[in-house]
């Protein structure tokens, strides 16, 4: 069998990656003026699919060109795992891979190859792979799917997991697989509003079934020292 586009479908611009990440570079500075909610939970589920252990956080999100990124908790975290430790790794992975934005200051770290066209929730996308180049000491990559509205290039899906896995004689650092969905704020870009994950980590000591949900609400724009220009 060979692969037949649908009737009407157009070839992808030659330079796709570099524009999706250009558009993703927009979209992060217009994100950078807005505060948000980020609300983090994870679940260990028994093989039956029952919930044994949980992890739950509230943070306030607000980035700014002096300061960066600041984050102040909502309350106290619920700390209720029973089997599973949450790493600098996962927190990492929470601020920067799970909201994974393919910018131009990242472009240089991946590889990328062309899959092809679908719909997602209505938007047609081009469906773009995207893995690393090279993995360095420290460092934290996406491996996985970018769908990209094929009108503007914005990210509509995201679709991986963060990279490299973390295994020694003593130690065992797993990641689940997780998908992220992007939605229009303001009616202009497209930032992200979910991040879901259902899968079973395979440790040596025995599979660990996980569920992971960030919700990322009540986006508000502040007064930056910088300015955005939005392309229609």
């Amino acid at each position: 069998m060979i692969f037949a586009p649908a009737p009407g479908a157009s070839d992808p611009p030659p330079d796709l990656a570099k524009r999706v990440a250009e558009r993703a570079t927009e979209t992060r500075l217009a994100r950078d003026q807005y505060t948000y909610r980020q609300t983090v939970t994870v679940e260990e589920l028994s093989g039956h699919g029952a919930r044994v252990g949980e992890y739950r956080e509230v943070r306030e999100v607000i980035f700014s060109p002096a300061a960066g990124r600041s984050e102040t908790l909502v309350g106290r975290p619920l700390e209720a795992l029973k089997n599973l430790k949450l790493t600098e790794e996962d927190f990492r992975d929470i601020r920067e891979v799970q909201p994974f934005l393919f910018d131009k200051d990242q472009l240089w770290s991946y590889q990328t190859r062309y899959k092809g066209e679908e719909t997602v929730e209505g938007v047609p996308c081009w469906l773009l792979e995207v893995r690393p180049r090279q993995i360095l000491a420290g460092q934290r990559l996406f491996d996985g799917l970018i769908w990209a509205a094929q009108s503007d290039f914005s990210m509509v899906r995201t679709e991986g997991k963060a990279v490299p896995e973390i295994r020694s004689m003593k130690n065992e650092n797993l990641f689940p697989r997780f998908t992220t969905f992007w939605e229009p704020v303001d009616g202009k870009l497209r930032f992200p509003v979910r991040t879901f994950g259902d899968d079973t980590l395979d440790f040596r000591v025995g599979p660990q079934r996980v569920r992971l949900n960030i919700h990322y609400s009540e986006y508000k724009r502040f007064a930056a020292e910088s300015t955005v220009k939005f392309e229609k």
